[in-house]
This record gives C-alpha cells, sequence and structure tokens, in this order.
C-alpha cells in the first residue's frame, strides 16, 4: 500500500514525500514536469527522491483519462494532491491551462479517491480569501467573490472535494497555502527570487508600493502539517470534510523582506519601481486559530530563521540549479 502525491516535483511535493520516505513509508509521485520554471531544479528533486527504494515516480498529467485508468489499479491508502497551475498573474492571460490541471485534473483525482474509498489531502490557497480586509483571514470568512481564475479554481476545489467528500464516503482537507518558502523552493516565489536578483545585481521589479503584507510559511511547518493532517484523516469517521489555514498569521512588507534579504546578502538592491499588477491583493495575513484548536498545532518558524535555512540551502546546492 502507499501514498500517492501528485505534484511531486514541485516543492512542496517532494518536501512532503522527502518526510515521508525518511518514516519508511512507500510513496507513489506523479508529475508532468512542465516548464512553469525551471525543469532542471524538478528533475533535481525527483532524483534525490529515487534514491529511495520506497520511492516510486510516474511522469503523467493529472488531467489525462490514463492517470484515472492507471491508478484505479494500484493499492493507494491516500492520495496527497498537489499538482496545478500557479500563479495568479498568468491566470489572467492563460485561463484554459488552469481549467486543465487545476479542474480537470482534480476532477480525476476525486475520481479515484471516490472508486477506491482513498482519503485525500489537497492543496488550496489564500488567493481564496480574494479583497479580505480583515486583519486575520479565517477559515470561516466569506470566499466567494476571488479575484483571479486561479483563486477560483482553488475555491472550486474545495466545493468539489466537499460534494465528493459527503456523497461517496471517503474523507479529505484542504490547505489554505500561505506563501510557501524554504530549501528546495520554487524560483517564481519571492524570497528565492528576491535572492536570485540581488545575488546578480541585476534590476529588482518592485510591483505597488511595496507596503503589501505577505504571511510567509517555512516548508517545515507545512511538512509537519501534513503529518497532523494524516493522523487526523486516518482517525476520523468516513466523510469527514475540513479546510485549514496553513500560515502564521505574522505579516511582514515587501519593502521589509527586502531589507531583511539585503542586510543578509550584504547588497542593496537595485530596485525598479513598476505597477501593480493585475490581481494583486494588499495584504493576506493567515488567522492559525483554527489549527491550534483543532489540531493542536502552530507554525513556529520565523522568517529571519527560515531565511537563513533558505540561504544555507541556496549556495550550497540552489545557486548551481539553473
Amino acid at each position: 500500500m502507499a501514498i500517492l502525491i501528485t505534484g511531486s516535483a514541485g516543492f512542496i511535493g517532494f518536501s512532503i514525500a522527502k518526510n515521508l520516505l525518511k518514516k519508511k513509508k512507500n510513496v507513489i509521485g506523479i508529475d508532468n514536469l512542465n516548464n512553469y520554471y525551471s525543469k532542471k531544479l524538478k528533475l533535481k528533486r525527483i532524483s534525490f527522491l529515487k534514491k529511495s527504494k520506497n520511492f516510486k515516480f510516474f511522469k503523467l498529467d493529472c488531467s489525462s483519462s490514463k492517470f484515472q485508468n492507471f491508478f484505479l489499479k494500484k493499492k493507494i491508502t491516500m492520495v496527497i494532491h498537489l499538482a496545478a497551475e500557479v500563479g495568479v498573474r498568468n491566470s489572467f492571460y492563460n485561463p484554459n491551462i488552469y481549467y486543465q490541471n487545476n479542474l480537470r485534473s482534480f476532477f480525476n483525482v476525486l475520481e479515484i479517491c471516490k472508486k477506491k474509498k482513498s482519503n485525500l489531502i489537497f492543496a488550496s490557497s489564500s488567493s481564496v480569501y480574494g479583497s479580505n480586509d480583515k486583519t486575520y483571514f479565517s477559515e470561516s470568512d466569506d470566499t466567494s467573490s476571488p479575484l483571479s481564475f486561479y483563486a477560483a479554481t482553488k475555491k472550486c476545489n474545495e466545493i468539489m472535494a466537499y460534494s465528493y467528500t459527503k456523497n461517496y464516503k471517503f474523507s479529505s482537507i484542504g490547505i489554505r497555502f500561505f506563501n510557501v518558502y524554504g530549501p528546495w523552493g520554487r524560483p517564481d516565489m519571492s524570497i528565492y527570487k528576491f535572492t536570485n536578483l540581488i545575488l546578480s545585481k541585476k534590476k529588482l521589479p518592485l510591483y505597488g508600493s511595496g507596503k503589501q503584507l505577505r504571511d510567509f510559511t517555512y516548508i517545515d511547518d507545512v511538512v509537519n502539517l501534513i503529518d497532523i493532517i494524516i493522523n487526523k484523516l486516518n482517525s476520523e469517521r468516513k466523510g469527514y470534510f475540513d479546510i485549514f489555514n496553513s500560515g502564521k498569521g505574522n505579516s511582514i512588507s515587501i519593502l521589509n523582506l527586502l531589507k531583511i534579504l539585503s542586510s543578509k546578502l550584504k547588497i542593496n538592491p537595485k530596485i525598479q519601481k513598476k505597477e501593480k499588477q493585475i490581481g494583486d491583493v494588499f495584504y493576506t495575513n493567515s488567522s492559525s486559530k483554527k489549527i491550534k484548536n483543532k489540531l493542536n498545532f502552530e507554525p513556529n518558524t520565523s522568517l529571519k530563521k527560515g531565511i537563513d535555512l533558505f540561504l544555507d540551502w541556496y549556495f550550497e546546492i540552489g545557486s548551481k540549479i539553473k
């Protein structure tokens, strides 16, 4: 029996797979290895995971009928669905890709869970909160007005999972991720991207005022949260459904983030001011009250410590992967 992780060549999928393999779990990973960012980095992650005899990898697209047919023949105890088309801005220009990779793919995943009665953990996003103006974003807040098609697909995933869970008696939990960062991260995400630009002494685009606030979550906190959720699903009744935020609830402005990075790198960035980007929200800030109360968990890695750990990895490994 194995845990299936879709998007296992991605940042979060790789990190969760690595942790499960340390625990001697059997993991099946799939990924379509698209070109959204460096394929070399994705292949490095898969190569790392393949060092374990308990890991099997298949290059497959979740939106294809082949994916569903293939895994109906496998013994799967749980699905951790992280494969998706990510990024808010690109969804304005290429919505069809988001339909295929975030909606059609999710339908196929739900069909597998339905037919095999496998429990499901799936990735949602803080983007579902839209222009929420509360100090802390709570899971009970209204999320009916997404500001991008990407956010709309993630909200649809939550609704689809709820319907399938209740009707077909498997259990599922969705996680609204808040700006996850750390070793082996995505090069297009702010901390990794800013580090690359500062060190190369290239102009760093600053969209809007730079006062936008973001709630960052270190990858190890996400991995630990997944561990707890796996145990939670295994102990719950069939038909259980829930949504949790992953954020720390300690936002920082983009300008202050740049100050921390430039101080640690000892280089002043060359900033190029640009207009605010389409779909950009002013701030994200997660309430962690629900995960504290229901899961007895709280993200505890400070941003400064997390950046130190990321930079240690970056100078040892990340800077060599282009």
